[in-house]
């Protein structure tokens, strides 16, 4: 676990990256052709993964003047992730061509260690900085999806932000249905409809990574005390710590909970209130791999306390509650 008690690099100069996932056909394409076309004055580097040997997205994105690079013959996630952090290191190389990079994953992905790479590589972590998990949902096929796919319900659980595509195909009770479904698995995520992937710009890109201050706007009770239905496989939990905690404690509890539960906890993050240090501090860990750093100052109408999410499954409410609690500061 790299250390949650040392300050992230500025974020001014690091490159912003977008992730866009999200399962087969949900119209991630379509999403990422809306951003290449829309007219924002920016220009992005595009990796498009597909599995199989024959690939074919390169061939759908539209003729911009991004560059595009495709990654065949694996899925992201597993055997070419060697070749991710290739291509980032080569696009480092040209720095001055775009503003941002954006990731599109193949519908299998699993969102994890596509993630995790912006963690565990030191030169990508120098360069790069992730700026939000965008997952595009098939309003019209979610629910079965859900049902049948590990993957796809991985990648709500890991999204900053929810793109709950084609809603023009299903009825507002359906749509009340689904977004409760989504939110059972991820109470934190922006949650955005949408029809063909037409979405404001603003609603995707310069998301500026977690902001849980941001979350709390968009959705107020979400770290209220909410019922666990076990039937439910990814399941989020929030808690609260009014008191300044301890960072010490905290980094050993942390550090000891994901080693041990690291496999069932797909996120955690949070905004830490640490005795004695006027800066807030982002908390944020995908399975056993963790980061951090300050943010800045709380703000004059903010008060100083710790919150903390985790999204994942066996997760044990009265566990994680006393564990964050004891690391309050005495």
């Amino acid at each position: 676990m790299s250390d949650a008690t040392q300050a992230s690099p500025d974020t001014d100069r690091l490159v912003p990256v977008t992730v866009l996932t999200g399962f087969l056909g949900a119209g991630k394409t379509t999403l990422l052709n809306h951003i290449l076309t829309a007219e924002h004055g920016r220009k992005y580097a595009v990796v498009v993964n597909e599995f199989g040997e024959l690939g074919v997205d390169n061939d759908l994105v539209v003729d911009a003047d991004e560059e595009v690079f495709e990654m065949n013959n694996g899925c992201i996630c597993c055997t070419v992730r060697g070749d991710l952090i290739r291509i980032l290191g080569n696009l480092m190389k040209r720095r001055g061509k775009f503003d941002g990079i954006i990731v599109e994953t193949t519908g299998l992905a699993d969102p994890a260690p596509v993630a995790q790479t912006f963690f565990v590589d030191e030169d990508v972590r120098g360069k790069t900085r992730l700026d939000a998990v965008v997952t595009v949902v098939d309003a019209y096929n979610v629910l079965q999806t859900l049902d049948e796919s590990t993957e796809a319900v991985n990648q709500i659980a890991f999204a900053d932000v929810i793109i709950l595509n084609k809603t023009d195909l299903v009825d507002e009770v359906a749509l009340a249905t689904i977004e409760s479904r989504i939110r059972a698995i991820n109470a934190v995520a922006r949650l955005h409809r949408a029809q063909r992937g037409d979405v404001p710009l603003s609603d995707v890109l310069d998301q500026g990574g977690f902001d849980l201050q941001r979350a709390l706007q968009q959705a107020p009770r979400f770290l209220e005390e909410t019922e666990h239905h076990h039937e439910e496989d990814v399941t989020s939990m929030s808690f609260v710590v009014e008191e300044p905690l301890d960072a010490a404690k905290f980094q050993a509890w942390i550090g000891a909970l994901l080693q041990e539960k690291g496999a069932d906890i797909l996120r955690a993050k949070g905004i830490l209130n640490y005795k004695g240090e006027p800066q807030r501090f982002a908390f944020q860990a995908v399975h056993m791999m963790a980061d951090g750093g300050f943010i800045g100052p709380w703000k004059k109408d903010e008060t100083p306390e710790s919150r903390l999410v985790f999204i994942g499954r066996n997760l044990n409410r009265p566990q994680l509650r006393r564990g964050f609690e004891s690391c309050r500061a005495k």
